[in-house]
C-alpha cells in the first residue's frame, strides 16, 4: 500500500469513526439510564436522514439548518416513548420485552418510510456534494467532513451536558447506580425519559450526517444496528467514552481493511471485535476506567 493511499484511508477512517461515535452515543445513553436495548435507534437514524433529505429538496433548507425542527421533535419523540412506553414494562424483563418493542418500532418506521417515499432509493444534493480538500496529499470530500465536523461538535456539546450540569450529574448517578441516586432524592424516572429523549436527539443529528454522503432507503437500518450494537459491547455497556474510543478503533480498521478486502467483508471486522470481546472481555474493551471518569 503506497504512503498517499495509506494516510487517505487512516483520515477516512477516522472520519468514518467519529461517525460512528455519534451515532453509538444514543443507544449508550438508553442503556446505560435503563438498560433499554433500543433496536429502533437506527430507524431513527434514517427517519432523520429522510427527513433531512425532505427538508432540503422541499424547502430549499440546509440539513444543518433543518437539526432545528429534527432534534427538538426526536427529544419529545424520545422522552415520550419513554414516559409512555418503556416505563411500563416490568423491571425484571425489562431488557428483553425492550427488544421487542423497539424491534416493534423500528418495523413501523420502516413500514411507514416505504408507504411514504417507496423504497426508491433517495440521496440529497448539495453545492458542496462533490467537493474536495487535499490533506497532505489525500484528497478528502467535503461532505465528510462537515458529517464529522458535526459528529465532533455534538459530542463535545453532549459531553459537556452530562459533565457540567445538575441534569448531567443526575443522568451520571442514574447511569452508575439507580438505587443510591434515589436515596439521593432524584427523580430517576424523569431523568431516564429525559435520558431516552438525549439519546434520540442524538440520533437526529446522527441521521442527518449520515445523511449528508450516503444514499438512504427505508431498510437502511438493519444495516447500521448491528455495527452500533458492536461498538457498544466492545466500548463497555454504558460507557459514552468507551463507545467513542471503540468507534475510532473500529473506523480506522474497517478504512485499512477495504483496500485488500472490499467493503462488504471489511465490516466483518465489528463481528469479529464482538466475538473477542464477549470471549475474553465480556464488560467491554474501553470501559472500566473511562466509564467512571465520564
Amino acid at each position: 500500500m503506497s504512503g498517499p493511499l495509506l494516510l487517505q484511508s487512516l483520515i477516512l477512517g477516522l472520519l468514518l469513526g467519529g461517525l460512528y461515535a455519534l451515532l453509538a452515543a444514543g443507544l449508550t445513553l438508553y442503556f446505560g439510564v435503563m438498560r433499554v436495548v433500543m433496536i429502533a435507534h437506527s430507524a431513527f437514524l434514517i427517519l432523520a436522514a429522510y427527513l433531512a433529505w425532505f427538508f432540503t429538496t422541499q424547502t430549499g433548507l440546509d440539513p444543518l439548518l433543518s437539526l432545528v425542527i429534527t432534534v427538538p421533535l426526536f427529544f419529545a419523540a424520545g422522552y415520550g416513548m419513554q414516559r409512555a412506553l418503556l416505563s411500563r414494562l416490568r423491571p425484571a424483563t425489562l431488557t428483553m420485552m425492550s427488544v421487542l418493542l423497539t424491534f416493534a418500532i423500528a418495523l413501523v418506521i420502516e413500514g411507514g418510510l416505504g408507504y411514504l417515499f417507496s423504497g426508491t432509493q433517495r440521496r440529497i444534493q448539495l453545492d458542496y456534494s462533490s467537493a474536495s480538500l487535499e490533506l497532505w496529499g489525500a484528497r478528502i470530500a467535503v461532505v465528510k467532513l462537515v458529517a464529522f465536523g458535526l459528529a465532533v461538535v455534538s459530542l463535545l456539546a453532549l459531553f459537556l451536558l452530562l459533565k457540567k450540569t445538575r441534569f448531567g450529574q443526575a443522568l451520571r448517578a442514574t447511569i452508575q447506580h439507580r438505587e443510591a441516586a434515589q436515596l439521593l432524592g432524584i427523580d430517576t424516572d424523569r431523568i431516564a425519559g429525559f435520558g431516552f429523549g438525549l439519546g434520540l436527539a442524538t440520533a437526529a443529528v446522527g441521521g442527518t450526517a449520515l445523511a449528508l454522503d450516503a444514499t438512504i432507503y427505508p431498510s437502511l437500518h438493519w444495516h447500521w444496528i448491528g455495527p452500533l450494537m458492536a461498538i457498544i459491547v466492545i466500548g463497555g455497556l454504558g460507557s459514552i467514552p468507551g463507545a467513542a474510543v471503540a468507534a475510532m478503533v473500529l473506523g480506522v480498521t474497517q478504512s485499512l481493511l477495504q483496500i485488500p478486502m472490499g467493503t462488504t467483508w471489511a465490516q466483518t471486522v465489528f463481528y469479529l471485535a464482538l466475538f473477542a470481546t464477549l470471549m475474553f472481555r465480556p464488560q467491554g474493551f474501553f470501559g472500566g476506567r473511562l466509564a467512571q471518569r465520564f
